[in-house]
């Protein structure tokens, strides 16, 4: 089970709220956020209600300011606990929308998936096992986004702002 504790002022100082699962609507427990503890687990945070918006992956650990450290305005929406996951981990990616045109696998990490598939622009996918975080940029850089196990028929439906994909990791118990 994880623990995030979201404070409305930096130095974890001000009202706080706790949260133990996901949260799909923060914005009636704080007016703003300025720092974060994670006591336990993984999250993904979110700027915007529902789980949309710029997200933001969280471990274990203190974010004293983590707007300076992450971009993100003091605006925290949304959050979603991860589950860690021990089986195995498989996805495919495919360069047409609706699980269409070529496909690629993977089953581990892959810090540049142009240089692995020749090829960076993904418009759909298949999570099958575990949980996986995709970046923008190789070398696990950029603006990042979550994937939990299921079929994102079009890019947009993982949170990514344009089908490019640079890098991709497995979110294992760290």
């Amino acid at each position: 089970m994880g623990k995030i504790i979201f404070y409305e002022d930096r130095n974890f100082g001000g009202r706080h709220h706790e949260c133990t699962s996901d949260c799909a609507d923060l914005h009636s427990y704080f007016n703003r956020c300025h720092s974060i503890r994670v006591e336990s687990g993984c999250f993904m945070v979110y700027d915007r209600s529902n789980f949309m918006g710029q997200q933001h992956f969280l471990r274990r650990g203190e974010y004293p300011d983590h707007m300076r450290m992450m971009g993100m305005n003091d605006c925290i929406r949304s959050c979603r606990m991860i589950p860690m996951h021990r089986g195995s981990f498989k996805m495919r990616l495919y360069e047409r929308s609706d699980m269409g045109g070529k496909m690629m696998e993977l089953m581990d990490d892959c810090p540049n998936l142009m240089d692995r598939f020749n090829m960076s622009d993904f418009h759909s996918c298949h999570v099958m096992d575990g949980h996986w975080l995709g970046y923008e940029q190789p070398n696990y850089m950029g603006r990042h986004f979550y994937m939990r196990p299921g079929e994102y028929k079009r890019y947009s439906d993982w949170g990514g702002m344009s089908s490019r994909i640079g890098s991709i990791r497995r979110i294992m118990d760290l």
